[in-house]
């Protein structure tokens, strides 16, 4: 039988029975973590359970943005969580990773001026781009003002920040997306992680503090799609996926679909009965014979 389920076997916690264990047997405090990591329940922090965290050590370890950001990241609010090394680390290496991109081009963005007819103008994968970042914004309003869930507020900020990572600008038009698109992530991180937004908006070239500029207005133009891609089932099954224009009736994707080959091969001396189009979402040919 394994440890972690001897331990569970038996209801006991890592961290109450066990530590007490570990503590009068002299084993190490290193033992004992790497147990709670790797075998069993890691016990809620409380005073009498003698394993509070002293944040002054974490603090000084990894920086105060780290702990913030992890503990708004680890849970909603209004439910405990687990304080582990490794979730610290993790916050710790997205704040890593967010200083290297943007120190990396620092120099570039600071010459970087744009208006919104500009960033309206891009084309491509720096108009995806821009979706993704207006996409964040209006989540990222949503969940803190009127849902008040910071874990995910957060979460979409670390899918911007892939999001920008994989951008590769080749033109003056992809570098102003860029910088919106990190002028928008460290505004929206700043009430999280103030100190190494403020030092980046600085690098960048922002005007005055961070903590004194505006959110973003989310830009509506830029969630809006070209094309949209459908599944395509006969008879209840998906065969296909066809691009249609976004602002398509059902007519044009009916005759769009109908000429693509595959579709083609697969109704072909078969009745249509039917062409169900569920506007946006997908397409369902009934056929018969």
């Amino acid at each position: 039988m394994k440890i972690g389920e001897f331990l569970k076997e038996k209801q006991i916690s890592v961290g109450d029975n066990v530590r007490l264990l570990f503590e009068e047997l002299g084993v190490g405090e290193e033992v004992l973590k790497r147990l709670e990591a790797e075998a069993g329940e890691i016990a809620k922090m409380s005073k009498s359970k003698g394993n509070v965290v002293d944040p002054e050590q974490a603090i000084e370890k990894y920086g105060s943005d780290t702990i913030r950001l992890y503990v708004l990241f680890a849970a909603p609010p209004e439910q405990d969580f687990e304080w582990t090394e490794e979730g610290i680390q993790g916050a710790y290496r997205f704040l890593m990773r967010l200083w290297n991109f943007v120190v990396g081009l620092e120099d570039r963005l600071r010459e970087v001026e744009y208006t919104t007819e500009d960033l309206r103008s891009c084309e491509g994968k720096a108009k995806d781009l821009r979706r993704e970042i207006h996409s964040a914004l209006k989540g990222y309003l949503r969940d803190m003002e009127e849902r008040y869930q910071l874990n995910t507020a957060i979460a979409r900020i670390m899918k911007l920040l892939n999001a920008l990572t994989s951008f590769k600008p080749e033109k003056d038009t992809d570098l102003k997306v860029v910088k919106e698109g990190v002028e928008t992530l460290l505004i929206m991180l700043s009430p999280i992680a103030p100190h190494i937004c403020e030092e980046l908006w600085q690098r960048i070239g922002g005007e005055g503090l961070i903590v004194n500029a505006s959110l973003p207005q989310v830009d509506e133009s830029a969630l809006e799609l070209e094309e949209i891609e459908l599944p395509v089932q006969i008879n209840g099954k998906l065969k296909a996926k066809v691009k249609v224009p976004a602002n398509a009736g059902e007519e044009e994707v009916k005759e769009i679909v109908l000429s693509q080959e595959k579709v083609k091969s697969l109704v072909e001396g078969k009745e249509i009965k039917r062409f169900i189009y569920i506007e946006g979402r997908l397409v369902n040919l009934v056929v018969g014979g």
